[in-house]
This record gives structure tokens, C-alpha cells and sequence, in this order.
């Protein structure tokens, strides 16, 4: 008896040293329109279970996935893996949580860093001292003291970088050819790597609203994020198939007669895409206060639009002032925004600096996409009518309704 007592209890004891949630999930595209490399989230928390690994499979075949813990308190809260779906095709995966162990590694399709100059080390490989994040007080500008002057990241067909300034526009850089390239040209190739091949920026972007840069709006022109108590940025995942970016700003105040918000802008890049996801969340409804976005107007741009939150153009100028345009080559890019329409107040005509929105929200969030190309790819767009066939494909694909069902 005292042996079988013994024996029970062993069993016990090597039971609950670690657990398991195994589940089938199925996703069914409820569309007319293929999705490629769609993003899948599974939130940890549906589950009971202090993950620290997950394995998924389809078919017998692992499929790549991560884990994020987005707010930084030491716990996994998402599950993170990409699919492609036929038009109403359904596609069954296995998935299995664990409490031990570690994320599995695999290869990296995505890269992000943020950068402290370090100008006292003079080897090139060390001038910068990588940092996960920074936040600064009221009146303090970190732009110069960041290598590339805020966040950057890239997968292997578009990079982008988020200014660490009052102004936080989206800038970008374009690629001749696919692969991760950041982390040895650090946003700016030397002489040797541009002869090489590699990528550049293509953008020159200044005041303007860049890439989709989210500003305020004081009823006749974009208003930057000037008085914050408190800006940050934070690299909240790094990969192998999706980075996340946070931008924060405590206490916006945007106009002097306003309740001051908290705004906290996320931006999510995935392996395979060249479009951005961008995810705002303010600390309160911002019903009182309007918004602006959209594109910058590069020179000679022609523009698109579908009177519907989707609009893009193609133009072509230096990607720096032209004071600086030494060593330089005048840029052709294709640039894209798609916003909810229901969050657009005005769409208004295009002036000399931008292709701008008026925005109106009713809640206390918004989420919009952005995309650009570089007509220096090899693999790209490289005219205007092959990148506004594009921008609509990409709607169509953006709309697309994939179900979850697990079992």
C-alpha cells in the first residue's frame, strides 16, 4: 500500500512539473479574395496557461510562429504565425502550448533596432550602442542623439523608420534587391555597400506627413505632436516574423482649449508584406478632437485615390534637400495609404506639401495601413499604373474575413 502510495505520488508530481494545451484550429478565408501571408494572433490568455513555447503544424509540417509579450511584464500574451488562404478555403493547424522551455528559434525574416550615437568609438561596427527603448521628458529632443533617428525595421522587401521628434513621420527605404540589410548598412550604406547592391533611403519626407504620419488638426493645417509631458519609443517585437514598434505620448495636448490624451501608436511589420499596420490607442474617446493623415506629395506626383480612406502616388525627387543632394540620386517611389472610411471627415485636394485626410473618431482607437515601393527594385512595381493596380488588390486583400475555430 505504502509503495502504490509512493508510486501515485511520483506520477503526480511528474504530471504537474509541466503542462499542455493541444487544440486544432481551423481558419476559413469567408472572402472572394485570395490572402496571402495573413497575419495570425492567438491571445495567450484565452488558454489558462503560463506559456512559454508553442510548437504549430499543419499536415505534419511545422509552420514558424512566436511569441510576444507586448506589455512587457515578463509573460507571453500572443501566439503569432502566417498562412496563405485561397478564396473560401478552410486550412487546419495544430497547435501545442507548453509551460516549459523557451520560444523554438527560427530563421529571421524580420529585423529591428534602435540606436544611441556613440561617437567616441570610431569602428564602424561598434559606433552605435543598441538600446530596446528610450523615453524622454517634456522639451527634450532624443532626434540626434539616435543612429538613424528613431526606430527602424525591415523584412526582406521594405524597410521603415519612425523620427523620434515632435514631427514622428514615417520614413522609408527601398531595396534593389530581397534580404534583410539594416543591420549592416544601419539605414545608410557606405560607398562600398551601395556599390554592392544594397538599399537606401528614398524618402525625403521633412515636415510633411511622410508615409502616412498620424498629426493633429487645428481646423486649417496638421498639427505636429509638440506638447507631451512624456514620448517614447519601445521595441516590442523583434521577430523572426513580425516586429512591433510602440511610439508613446503621454499627455497630448493638442490644442491649448482641450483635455490632454495619452496616445500609443503601434507599428507592426510582417514577413513578406511591404505594407505596415499601424494600431492607435488613446487613453480616452477623442470625439472632441480631429485628426490628420495621409501622403506626402512627392514632385511631379500623380496621384490615385478611390474616394474611399485608399489613396496613393508615384512621383519622383531627391531623398534628401537638395542642398544635400550630393552623392545623391533623384528617387522614383509609389506610396500608399488606407484608412477605415467611416474615420474620414475630408478628403482634401492635394496642396504643395501633402495628399491629406481629415479625421474624425468616435471611440478611443483606429487602426490603418500603409505601404510604399521603390522603383529601384528588382522584384517591385515600376510604373504608376502597375502601383495603383496594386493599392487596389491590397484593399481587396485588407478586407478579406478569415474565422477561427478551435477544438
Amino acid at each position: 500500500m505504502k509503495k502504490t502510495a509512493l508510486l501515485l505520488l511520483a506520477t503526480f508530481t511528474m504530471a504537474t512539473a509541466w503542462a499542455q494545451k493541444s487544440f486544432e484550429l481551423t481558419l476559413t478565408n469567408e472572402s472572394k479574395t485570395a490572402a496571402n501571408r495573413h497575419p495570425i494572433c492567438l491571445q495567450l490568455k484565452d488558454y489558462d496557461l503560463d506559456t512559454k513555447s508553442a510548437l504549430v503544424t499543419s499536415g505534419g509540417r511545422e509552420i514558424p510562429c512566436q511569441l510576444d509579450d507586448l506589455d512587457g511584464n515578463g509573460t507571453y500574451d500572443e501566439l503569432f504565425f502566417m498562412t496563405d488562404l485561397d478564396k473560401r478555403e478552410s486550412k487546419t493547424f495544430q497547435v501545442v502550448l507548453y509551460d516549459t522551455g523557451s520560444p523554438k528559434q527560427y530563421d529571421a525574416q524580420v529585423y529591428v533596432d534602435m540606436m544611441l550615437t556613440n561617437n567616441k568609438i570610431k569602428e564602424s561596427n561598434k559606433q552605435n550602442l543598441y538600446i530596446q527603448s528610450l523615453t524622454v521628458d517634456r522639451g527634450v529632443n532624443p532626434y540626434s542623439m539616435l543612429h538613424h533617428h528613431g526606430a527602424a525595421f525591415e523584412n526582406e522587401l521594405v524597410a521603415y523608420r519612425i523620427y523620434f521628434d515632435h514631427r514622428q513621420t514615417v520614413d522609408i527605404y527601398g531595396k534593389y534587391r530581397k534580404g534583410l540589410e539594416l543591420k549592416q548598412t544601419q539605414f545608410y550604406p557606405d560607398k562600398e555597400q551601395a556599390a554592392n547592391g544594397y538599399g537606401d533611403d528614398v524618402l525625403w519626407v521633412g515636415n510633411t506627413l511622410g508615409l502616412g504620419t498620424l498629426r493633429g488638426w487645428d481646423g486649417n493645417a496638421p498639427l505636429m505632436i509638440n506638447d507631451v509631458e512624456h514620448r517614447g519609443q519601445r521595441l516590442v517585437a523583434r521577430g523572426p516574423l513580425r516586429t512591433i514598434v510602440e511610439v508613446k505620448d503621454e499627455a497630448w495636448r493638442m490644442l491649448p482649449d482641450k483635455e490632454p490624451v495619452d496616445m500609443v501608436t503601434y507599428y507592426s511589420l510582417f514577413a513578406g508584406r511591404r505594407d505596415c499596420r499601424v494600431d492607435v490607442k488613446f487613453s480616452r474617446k477623442v470625439n472632441d478632437l480631429r485628426f490628420a493623415s495621409g501622403l506626402i506629395n512627392v514632385k511631379n506626383s500623380k496621384e490615385y485615390s478611390d474616394k474611399h480612406g485608399l489613396r496613393g502616388c508615384w512621383g519622383t525627387d531627391w531623398p534628401v534637400s537638395e542642398k544635400d543632394s550630393a552623392g545623391h540620386k533623384r528617387e522614383t517611389v509609389g506610396l500608399g495609404i488606407c484608412l477605415p472610411y467611416d474615420v474620414v471627415e475630408r478628403e482634401l485636394p492635394a496642396d504643395k506639401d501633402n495628399y491629406p485626410y481629415v479625421l474624425s473618431l468616435d471611440s478611443d482607437q483606429l487602426t490603418y495601413y500603409i505601404s510604399f515601393c521603390s522603383d529601384n527594385e528588382s522584384f517591385g512595381m515600376h510604373s504608376a499604373k502597375d502601383w495603383f493596380a496594386y493599392l487596389e488588390e491590397w484593399k481587396k486583400e485588407l478586407e478579406v474575413k478569415v474565422s477561427m475555430k478551435c477544438r
